[in-house]
């Protein structure tokens, strides 16, 4: 293996043609600058350059050897380059799962914010059932995740992000269609669409509790995994729902948006397990 520094040593030799020059350039005397040439000569296996009292010429090797060393070593600067890059998450990969409420408000952002920021960093985003994000994120196979919080995902850190109250969704052909805001204890005897327990544990708690405040247990006759489904049920005129405000955005012809008298207030957060070391998760973290 050759040693990197008697190729800098050769390649200013080569640039300046001249043993003072170089040794000046390289802050050396000549008696090192000869010996480091002569030791790379012999490992090399060839002459590289011609001396002579006033200046140095490269042999044909040489001439070669230089072509090639100067090549090794913008190499190695890159190299360097791109390993401080990557310690200090410029480059790299980094996989986020989402729920689908957040594609609606904060994901879009954090991905057009950290691809403008950070260019050389592969972004993966992937939609998740709400109650599979926490195992992914344990597991590795996701760096983080924005999800409805849960006290039983243990071994996660987490970061509030999105805070909004719930609203309800009806179909545009709905008696209730036309009222500006709705109680809750409106909905009392509505058949109602809800996130599954194994779906989204943490979202359907908060509208189970918001109709029993309202003095009525829902009446669930459609548990789904999606709320783009619980969406697609209420277009089909099959049910009512509680839904985040955000799924406003997706705009489906058949279903309005009525705000909620006394909603509560749903969080997202970022969870991310403390143990992983990826750079690129630090710089997401602090960018969101």
């Amino acid at each position: 293996m050759i040693d990197i520094k008697p190729l800098r040593y050769f390649v200013t030799l080569a640039e300046t043609r001249h043993f003072g020059r170089a040794a000046a350039r390289l802050n050396l005397s000549q008696p090192p600058l000869s010996r480091q040439l002569a030791a790379l000569e012999a490992s090399v296996g060839v002459t590289l350059v011609e001396r002579s009292p006033r200046s140095v010429t490269l042999t044909a090797a040489g001439e070669r050897f230089y072509t090639d060393a100067k090549a090794i070593l913008a190499a190695v600067e890159q190299a360097v380059s791109n390993a401080q890059a990557a310690a200090h998450g410029d480059t790299g990969k980094l996989a986020i799962g989402f729920t689908m409420c957040s594609a609606y408000n904060v994901v879009p952002g954090y991905a057009r914010a950290f691809g403008a920021a950070f260019p050389e960093v592969a972004l993966n985003l992937r939609e998740v059932v709400s109650n599979d994000l926490a195992a992914q994120v344990l597991t590795g196979q996701i760096d983080a995740a924005i999800m409805f919080p849960n006290v039983r995902d243990k071994g996660l850190a987490t970061r509030t992000v999105v805070r909004e109250p719930l609203c309800v969704a009806l179909s545009r052909n709905h008696a209730r269609a036309r009222a500006r805001r709705l109680k809750i204890s409106q909905l009392a005897g509505e058949p109602f669409v809800l996130a599954s327990e194994e779906a989204a544990s943490t979202l359907r708690a908060a509208i189970v509790d918001h109709c029993r405040s309202g003095g009525f247990e829902p009446d669930i006759r459609f548990e789904v995994q999606l709320q783009q489904t619980v969406l697609g049920l209420v277009d089909e005129g099959v049910g009512v729902a509680l839904v985040p405000a955000s799924m406003r955005k997706a705009q489906l012809a058949g279903v309005v948006f009525r705000p909620l008298v006394d909603a509560p207030l749903i969080e997202q957060v970022i969870a991310w397990s403390p143990a992983n070391r990826n750079p690129c998760l630090a710089r997401f973290l602090e960018m969101a």
